[in-house]
């Protein structure tokens, strides 16, 4: 059987944090930002961590056990 692939928008999008949680950026941050007030746009700067829910998901898109 062939290697697997990663999805390579997934391999874009994400990276893996030293304790092996799953790091993201916020959406909504690109354009459209005149009527985003200050406070909220700031905090969209900063990264978080995928959700519990969505790491199954995430993990098999980058292929990690």
């Amino acid at each position: 059987m062939p290697k697997l692939k990663t999805k390579s928008g997934a391999k874009k999008r994400f990276s893996i944090t030293g304790s092996g949680k799953i790091k993201r950026k916020h959406a909504f941050k690109s354009h459209i930002l005149t009527k985003k007030s200050t406070k909220r746009k700031r905090n969209l700067t900063y990264a978080t961590l995928v959700d519990a829910s969505d790491e199954k998901s995430v993990k098999r898109q980058l292929l990690l056990k």
